[in-house]
């Protein structure tokens, strides 16, 4: 087996060992990283008829573009409905090639050429979504904070309540390197939990009395401004990496990103259990009360087209598909696994996890990252991001200029998408 995070290698290798012991199949695990050498790994060994049983990928990327290159086994026929139960509901499918997917593979260049409707080329490995806030629990409780917030004021006052007790380090770090981080992980889903999915869409729209030059738009802007005061010195200036490298350093005292970030925290140094969690909270009074955040897929388990032991690939992907293996992968690799683990996933897989997991939903309450119908076809999130910037952390513009200047870049993506 082959994957690109070397985080995983360990966790998988301790699943290997227990599924060695019950089946008698042996599983060598490899890593090749980062991505693109993963990539450039596979595409070497289809040449020479080298590809492993199994790969990691990325749900909705390497699987598709594998798959349409022959390179992967259809696994449309073997993930029956009792092997799709253990999944969240909101990725069980993940993996497929939907309508929506196929149109796309028919787009000149396309990376997925040549899937086709129907086919299924992985199954559900690891899941999250973004909006996640990280906080160092120490400074926290120091600061006489003891309950992640749970509205936006209570997280604003947690931030001034830090700023005061760790004046040099108690701020809010983010990659703004890529504005999106700021538009995307911290203000939209406020936005939405503020305004309701209605509302929140419109923003995007093409109705002055609801995109962001409206009253809506405006009072957005004001609550997303609130946090001006508390970015960590230079965050503008930083990579994602850097963001969450300088939170786990004791640099920053709060952190945005996903729930991805957390094995990259513990890998540089960052101890777990220092660490609280909870999703960006909407403000009170908002139109939605419990904000909770979709999921989706972030890696997948392919089949090789080429394995020699189809059935052993197909035991050993199910393997890590029951509840209690995921549960220990999950632990081990702080890493969110895509399977049902209960009503209490903390007493499964710890109190950081399990507070990122009790934060999923699905519906009009869960604002999910992936839904982009609300936007027109030629939207450019990073001139948004760069606009917003101009607010905070830049500071350069008012509320009403950036209000405007948002809303005259999405009328003219509607007007380049039509």
């Amino acid at each position: 087996m082959w994957t690109f995070k070397q985080s995983h290698v360990e966790p998988l290798q301790n699943a290997a060992k227990t599924f060695e012991e019950e089946t008698g199949i042996s599983v060598d695990v490899q890593a090749y990283t980062p991505d693109d050498a993963f990539i450039t790994k596979v595409q070497a060994a289809a040449q020479t008829g080298d590809l492993p049983d199994v790969m990691e990928v990325h749900t909705h990327g390497d699987d598709f573009t594998f798959g349409g290159a022959g390179l992967l086994e259809d696994l449309s026929d073997d993930v029956d409905d009792d092997w799709s139960s253990r999944f969240l509901p909101a990725v069980a499918e993940d993996g497929t090639v939907t309508p929506a997917y196929y149109e796309q593979s028919l787009a000149e260049g396309s990376k997925t050429a040549g899937i086709e409707e129907g086919q299924r080329f992985s199954v559900p490995f690891t899941i999250g979504t973004f909006g996640i806030v990280y906080a160092n629990k120490e400074r926290l409780e120091a600061a006489g904070v003891t309950e992640a917030p749970t509205t936006w004021e209570e997280f604003v006052a947690a931030l001034d309540a830090v700023k005061k007790t760790n004046p040099d380090d108690g701020g809010v770090s983010i990659g703004f390197q890529s504005s999106t981080t700021g538009l995307e992980w911290l203000m939209q889903p406020m936005a939405y939990g503020q305004l309701g999915k209605d509302d929140f869409g419109a923003l995007f729209g093409q109705d002055p009395a609801k995109n962001f030059a409206s009253p809506h738009g405006v009072k957005v802007l004001e609550t997303y401004n609130q946090i001006q005061p508390y970015w960590m010195p230079g965050t503008q200036s930083l990579t994602i990496d850097d963001a969450d490298i300088a939170f786990a350093q004791g640099k920053s005292t709060f952190d945005i990103g996903g729930t991805f970030t957390l094995a990259f925290l513990a890998q540089n140094g960052m101890d777990a259990e220092n660490i609280v969690t909870f999703p960006v909270p909407a403000p009170e009074g908002g139109a939605i009360d419990d904000l909770q955040l979709a999921p989706f897929g972030l890696t997948g388990l392919s089949v090789s087209a080429t394995t020699g032991n189809k059935d052993g690939a197909l035991q050993w992907i199910k393997y890590l598909s029951e509840q209690d293996v995921a549960a220990t992968f999950a632990k081990d690799a702080l890493d969110v696994p895509p399977v049902d683990l209960g009503d209490d996933p903390s007493s499964t897989v710890g109190p950081v996890l399990g507070a990122m997991i009790g934060a999923f939903g699905e519906g009009e309450n869960a604002y999910n990252p992936g839904d982009t119908s609300y936007r027109p076809a030629a939207y450019d999130a990073a001139q948004v991001g760069d606009a917003v910037m101009e607010l905070t952390p830049l500071a350069t513009q008012d509320v009403a200029t950036v209000s405007t200047t948002v809303a005259t870049l999405i009328d003219t993506f509607w007007s380049q998408s039509k």
